[in-house]
């Protein structure tokens, strides 16, 4: 089939299964503790600072981490934050299971995983173009491992809402530790022949000097990561507020706050498989702006939804825009990057996108405490749909300019 063309290579087969099982636990531990955090604290603002504390790493940390890459062998690299990460659920799983509900202590622990996260996303894109046997597969390959993410959004959520109200929180992050033992397994079955690492003759900081000339001289290249840094400053972090939407504004529980996890993952879905089907990567840059277009109207919309069912095919609609806009932007990146560059280029990417969203995330705690979750909302959707009408029209000068 030609939705499932890059499986036939045996590499990223291996890796796609691994994660699949992997993704799963980490987005029942993360909708658990956002949970958990609003149980215990019943604040906005907290919400925000678990969400910050989770990203903000991979803002100060991804352009090193792309230097990092670049110099290393990769899979060596992979598997060492995999290890890490399984000992960072561990430790989460352990203080829950022995009642130590301690918000310090889950704010450290999402910091530690925040730094892994900082090395092992830029890491995994990187590494994509070398599990994948046949160049032309990569991007089926970069939108499988997006409908891969997305599918995890889906069925974490759901199964953490139903082992929440049956088993409890601790059952939820011993299951997030044991997911890490498939992709560890995966792992070590992969035969990668990674390219011979020369001994760099330049510091790490010159690179990384290269690497920001490198992505700030290509004007497209540089255009749609702003692009994404603007949507995941003021428009992604929309996702810090479901707790309160489920839990205040339509009187319900962990398993309706699930659903608005689920709900996003559904519309991500239909977005990840809509661009696995794409054999032309020419309508990436038109991707890129209908879907910021139907990202910030759904949220518009989403912002004063009446009913629960109602809000939650807004949700969906969001994470269409949402998952589109994004995944379009990471494959102009990987096919359009020189080799060479590829790692310090997909670490601005990864900068711009989860970088960026922990200081959305208390931005739109405290303005959600200042105006309330519904307006915050609104301003969000608002600030998405003026990103992407800026990014149209810079679009069109540089055409113009072009042709004149």
């Amino acid at each position: 089939m030609i939705l499932f063309r890059s499986l036939k290579s045996r590499n990223f087969k291996l890796f796609f299964y691994g994660q699949s099982i992997s993704l799963i636990g980490t987005w029942m531990q993360k909708t658990v503790v956002s949970w958990l955090v609003y149980q215990l604290t019943g604040s906005a603002l907290l919400l925000g600072v678990v969400g910050f504390v989770s990203l903000i790493p991979s803002l100060v940390l991804s352009p090193y981490a792309g230097s990092l890459v670049d110099r290393h062998d990769r899979y060596k690299i992979l598997v060492i934050t995999q290890v890490v990460s399984m000992l960072q659920a561990g430790a989460l799983a352990g203080m829950i299971f022995f009642g130590y509900n301690n918000i310090l202590l889950i704010i450290i622990l999402s910091l530690i995983q925040g730094i892994i996260n900082a090395f092992d996303v830029t890491c995994r894109q990187s590494l994509m173009v070398e599990m994948v046997n046949d160049k032309e597969d990569l991007p089926n390959a970069i939108a499988l491992n997006s409908t891969m993410t997305n599918f995890a959004r889906i069925a974490g959520p759901a199964v953490a809402g139903i082992i929440l109200s049956t088993f409890g929180t601790d059952v939820c992050f011993i299951g997030n530790f044991l997911s890490y033992i498939p992709v560890l397994i995966c792992l070590f079955m992969m035969k990668l022949h990674t390219p011979v690492i020369k001994r760099p003759l330049k510091s790490i900081w010159e690179e990384l000097n290269e690497g920001f000339k490198y992505v700030s001289g290509d004007k497209e290249l540089s255009s749609i990561i702003i692009v994404l840094a603007i949507t995941s400053l003021f428009v992604i972090p929309f996702n810090t507020l479901m707790p309160i939407f489920a839990k205040d504004l339509f009187d319900g529980d962990a398993k309706t706050f699930s659903w608005f996890e689920s709900a996003a993952g559904l519309g991500s879905i239909i977005s990840a498989v809509y661009l696995a089907y794409l054999k032309n990567n020419s309508t990436l840059t038109k991707l890129i702006i209908i879907a910021g277009g139907i990202f910030g109207t759904s949220l518009l919309f989403l912002a004063y939804a009446p009913a629960l069912p109602m809000a939650l095919v807004f949700m969906t609609f969001s994470g269409i825009g949402m998952m589109g806009q994004t995944s379009a932007i990471n494959t102009y990146i990987q096919t359009h990057a020189i080799p060479e560059m590829r790692g310090r280029a997909i670490s601005y990417y990864v900068m711009a996108y989860q970088g960026m969203i922990p200081v959305g995330s208390l931005l739109i705690g405290w303005l959600a405490h200042l105006i309330g979750p519904r307006p915050a909302v609104l301003v969000e959707g608002l600030i998405g749909l003026t990103a992407t009408a800026l990014f149209v029209y810079y679009r069109s000068r540089q055409a113009a300019v072009k042709t004149a």
